[in-house]
């Protein structure tokens, strides 16, 4: 696996190990399935998005993510955790932290760039919605594909991965050589590899096409000295649900809340 190199001169940018997370399973989660098994246009939910909290499932999911941590199986406690400002990331990093994956007094550290993809006039939709009442916008999805289609008041996936590259920026300047984590997103973990392994627009979707990246799944880079230069991150491996494996709890793989289609 091809992995990123930052040049320098005369210092590290990179973290020693960086963690992605995505989310436990949200209440978000659990309504999109109950919205797409009885065929509804829009799932019925009260929230903003920014505001859905964890299931009971996703509270256990990351219980377990943490005694996997406070158990070493990662070789490391994370030393600085980024999460996104959405409620479910937040209390995914609080729940792991208070179950000792991380010093008890550790500060997550919110950050707005971390934050989900934002669907503008498709929140809330179905896939089967967004037919029935934004047909133009599904055809615009189809032609451009999910990588370039920004949907009005949204964002393409290009335009998340903007912001992760500043955020890439924010942690070479300022946690080089720590133990990173980052909790956020199914579409985060997905464009910080692209990002990160320099990958191209098909190889990335593939990745996407093969899986949905499961709720609390340890996404892992190490920094590798062995070569010239300060060194790269090389991915260890990914999608892992062995934390809830090990504990007995149900591994979830859903898609986004707002939109489950593919491609």
């Amino acid at each position: 696996m091809n992995g990123t190199k930052l040049h320098t001169q005369g210092r590290e940018r990179w973290p020693e190990v960086l963690w992605l997370i995505r989310h436990g399973q949200s209440a978000g989660n659990v309504a999109r399935d109950a919205a797409d098994a009885a065929g509804d246009l829009r799932i019925a939910l009260d929230h903003r998005d920014v505001d859905v909290p964890l299931s009971e499932l996703g509270t256990r999911q990351a219980r377990a993510l943490g005694h996997w941590f406070a158990k070493g199986e990662e070789h490391g406690r994370p030393e600085i955790i980024l999460a996104s400002p959405y409620v479910r990331a937040v209390q995914t990093a609080e729940i792991f932290r208070d179950t000792g994956g991380c010093a008890a007094d550790l500060r997550i550290c919110v950050d707005e760039r971390l934050r989900e993809k934002e669907f503008g006039i498709l929140d809330g939709l179905t896939t089967l919605g967004i037919r029935h009442s934004q047909p133009e916008q599904a055809e615009f999805r189809r032609v451009l594909g999910k990588f370039y289609h920004r949907p009005p008041g949204g964002e393409s996936w290009v335009d998340v991965i903007f912001r992760l590259r500043a955020v890439l920026d924010t942690i070479s300047l300022h946690y080089a050589g720590k133990r990173v984590m980052i909790v956020a997103h199914q579409v985060v973990v997905l464009c910080m590899r692209y990002v990160i392994e320099h990958m191209t627009e098909a190889e990335i979707l593939a990745i996407d096409k093969a899986g949905d990246v499961a709720n609390c799944a340890v996404t892992e880079y190490r920094l590798d000295r062995s070569g010239k230069g300060d060194g790269n991150l090389v991915l260890e491996h990914y999608n892992t649900v062995a934390p809830m494996v090990r504990e007995g709890t149900e591994a979830t793989r859903a898609p986004d809340r707002m939109v489950a289609a593919r491609g």
